[in-house]
């Protein structure tokens, strides 16, 4: 496993003893959910940018359409 140090002012690690909670957990859980939302954001801006390479051809109309022809067949 690695070792990353941060900095923190003083006030602020006084506080956080003074408080029960197992901050290398809670700062590898932050990280992870980092990692994820940025994982997320580049999957869906390359989407982004796939959907617009990508020619769309949709007539006016048709999702009424596509609604009214379900609707008939039943």
């Amino acid at each position: 496993m690695a070792i990353i140090t941060i900095r923190v002012p003083d006030e602020l690690k006084l506080k956080m003893r003074e408080l029960n909670i197992n901050w290398s957990e809670e700062i590898r859980e932050f990280i992870r959910k980092r990692i994820d939302e940025e994982e997320r954001r580049k999957k869906i801006n390359e989407a982004m940018e796939i959907l617009k390479r990508t020619p769309v051809s949709v007539e006016k109309g048709f999702g009424a359409k596509s609604v009214r022809d379900d609707r008939d067949s039943h």
